[in-house]
């Protein structure tokens, strides 16, 4: 492994942070926790900790010893001086004396013992590290350690390769029973530069940051000069493994989907979200003939379980068709459910006052196919993803050099259900749209990045189609951030075929369509030339029937309902002078959207239009606004807010209108009016 340190970089940081009033101690623990972080190979999404001891005035100017030490949960890699919380160190040390310390009384102690209430809860290690007489202590999940200790002979293994250098300590579940054991250890030997913790990962420490940095790098280097001596048998093979190019995605995720989805008494659904894991090596690992054998063993360290249950489901889905796999998927996941009810209630005495979590796995394995990652939303899913791919690694080396062996089933429910752990997850809860994707055309739009920020806000996960390359690029970055946009011309079938093709593989399926991309052509009817007529119709209303034929046959295979939303305008109910070109194909995308309504609100799929006028957008732009308010005699202001209300009407009242539409659940065929009151534009 590289070590990455970087005096010039090290420097930068001390001086950053000394603007901020940082000190250099803290500036290099922050550096050194950067250099862990981003190493995938070391920690992922929120693992591992680290700390600094230090001293500080309190309020009395006394001087009093603290440590910085991370936030629980917090990601090492973006982590910033916030998550490493500073906690007086004498409190905390007086706990060596105790025979006995829950967890509640543990972590209420730290959190007494920060400098700043308001700051994020201490690492479940905060112990370990104050016990452990070194300035700097550094924790990671090495996947090459992992590898190493992961074995029925793990401290046979651990003492020939790292011989005294490194203690070896039994695994315990963290807090204070594993800082006491810890210490023990540490007692026994005073001159180790780190620990082994058996089926959990690796300290290290040192009394400078490098030192301690460099130690990590020198031991899980060594690992993985051990591993390198057996050949990988499992996924580097000669002959690779080829991916099914006959299982269409289309056609399973929407089917998985559909049987990890249940049903609320309300009528809705709880939904999931994919991340798809393919490359040469999941191939290859997928295929192998002990593949259950070695994943049915449990997770490869405990911290990975509240992101990836104890085991996989494994699907082995020959050629058959859309029912035979329908069912089968259906059985094979009730089976999956089953299992997970019976170990609950099996190992549920070991954790007080627990609530059965949901039996869906997390990880589906597909040989010939990949890894299906699930999750609540996108990023959990990615989670689960990442650490499926860290999984692989993992144990086809230490089945390679050994057999891969987990802690027994009993301490991985521990904590799976452990309160601390759970925590973590605590801002994970289900908004209203949480597991729903949600596709607007002209996504890039003024209108469709108003819908797209209002969708975002309610949970959803959002792709935005666009053809503007201009408006794409223009794109604000916290929505760019926040949605997936797609480079799609709605007026080309095949075009929109293929996003909506890439959308089902990047999330499993779709749930709300909101066609909204349009442009405003005139003319008069006797006399405008066929070619405006044409594009206006490819646009306003060939596009909605290409995007919503589509997004209804996946809705069609999810069997979970669906909402098609089409924004429509009110040149489809009043038409104005010379907008025929406009207002004609809008019309016939109202009557498009009522005979969807009628057709497949069977299956539970909502269709409804909102009729906005006079937004701001790239169709009514500030020139066409200027002209048309010239051509009445009015002020641009007056213009804008010709309505009963004497109001401009925004591109957010009408994203308001989309979300309303979405989430009325017993509304279908209905056009929302977002104009301020335009009597002549009523319906009636």
């Amino acid at each position: 492994m590289k070590n990455k340190w970087n005096n010039i970089e090290a420097k930068n940081y001390i001086k950053k942070y000394k603007e901020k009033n940082i000190s250099e101690d803290l500036a290099l623990r922050i550096y050194t926790t950067h250099l862990l972080g981003k190493n995938n190979q070391l920690v992922l999404h929120g693992g591992g900790n680290t700390s600094l001891k230090t001293t500080t005035k309190n309020i009395f100017k006394q001087n009093i010893n603290v440590m910085h030490v991370k936030g629980s949960g917090w990601d090492m890699g973006n982590i910033d001086y916030p998550g490493l919380p500073a906690v007086e160190l004498e409190p905390l040390l007086k706990t060596k004396n105790l025979s006995k310390l829950n967890d509640f009384d543990m972590v209420n102690l730290q959190r007494k013992c920060l400098l700043d209430s308001k700051s994020p809860n201490p690492s479940v290690e905060t112990l370990l590290h104050a016990f452990l007489p070194f300035k700097y202590v550094d924790h990671t999940h090495a996947n090459a350690i992992l590898s190493l200790i992961d074995q029925p002979n793990d401290v046979e293994i651990c003492k020939k390769i790292f011989g005294t250098k490194l203690g070896i300590v039994p695994y315990v579940i963290p807090g204070f029973d594993l800082a006491k054991l810890a210490y023990q250890v540490f007692k026994k030997n005073e001159n180790v530069e780190g620990f082994i913790l058996l089926n959990h990962g690796i300290f290290t420490f040192g009394n400078t940051a490098k030192e301690s940095y460099d130690r990590m790098i020198k031991y899980v280097t060594k690992a993985e000069s051990e591993l390198n001596k057996y050949k990988n048998n499992i996924i580097n093979i000669k002959k690779n493994i080829k991916k099914n190019n006959n299982f269409d995605h289309e056609i399973i995720l929407p089917i998985i989907r559909k049987n990890l989805s249940t049903k609320n008494t309300d009528g809705t659904y709880i939904k999931w979200i994919f991340d798809i894991r393919v490359n040469q090596k999941i191939l290859n690992y997928l295929d192998h003939s002990n593949l259950r054998k070695f994943t049915s063993k449990g997770t490869v360290t405990p911290d990975h379980v509240i992101r990836t249950k104890s085991k996989p489901l494994i699907l082995e889905i020959n050629n058959m068709d859309e029912k035979k796999l329908d069912n089968f998927i259906n059985k094979e996941i009730e089976k999956y459910k089953n299992n997970y009810k019976k170990y609950y209630i099996k190992n549920k005495k070991f954790v007080k006052n627990t609530i059965e979590l949901d039996g869906n796995p997390r990880l589906i394995y597909i040989p010939k196919f990949g890894i299906v990652a699930i999750g609540r939303s996108k990023k959990e899913a990615k989670i689960a993803g990442d650490l499926s791919e860290a999984t692989v690694d993992i144990i086809s080396k230490a089945e390679s050099l050994g057999k891969f062996t987990s802690i027994p089933n009993k301490e991985i429910f521990k904590v799976e259900y452990w309160p601390l752990e759970q925590a973590k997850l605590k801002n994970a809860t289900r908004a209203i749209l949480t597991g729903n994707v949600t596709v607007i055309s002209g996504g890039c739009g003024a209108i469709g990045l108003s819908i797209a920020r209002e969708f975002i806000n309610h949970g959803s996960e959002v792709v935005l189609l666009e053809n503007n390359t201009n408006n794409i690029n223009k794109t604000p970055e916290n929505i760019a951030k926040s949605t997936s946009i797609i480079k799609c011309d709605v007026t080309n079938k095949n075009d929109v075929k293929n996003a909506i093709s890439n959308i089902v593989t990047m999330y499993g399926g779709i749930d709300i369509m909101i066609s909204s991309a349009g442009a405003a052509w005139q003319g008069a009817m006797a006399t405008v030339n066929n070619k405006i007529l044409k594009e206006s119709f490819d646009l306003n209303f060939y596009a909605h029937q290409y995007l919503s034929q589509s997004c209804t046959n996946i809705m069609l295979k999810q069997k979970t309902g669906g909402v098609l939303l089409f924004n429509i305008s009110k040149q489809a109910i009043n038409p104005g002078n010379n907008f025929g070109p406009y207002g004609i194909p809008k019309a016939a995308t109202l009557s498009l959207m009522r005979h969807y309504t009628i057709e497949y609100g069977k299956f539970g799929i909502r269709s409804n239009g909102v009729n906005a006028d006079r937004i701001r957008s790239g169709l009514l732009t500030g020139s066409m606004i200027s002209s048309r308010a010239k051509a009445r005699n009015v002020s641009e202001e007056e213009y804008m807010s010709g309505n009963l209300l004497k109001e401009e009407v925004l591109a957010e009242d009408v994203a308001k209108a989309f979300l309303y539409l979405s989430l009325a659940k017993k509304t279908t065929g209905d056009i929302m009016t977002v104009d301020g009151g335009n009597i002549q534009a009523a319906l009636r």
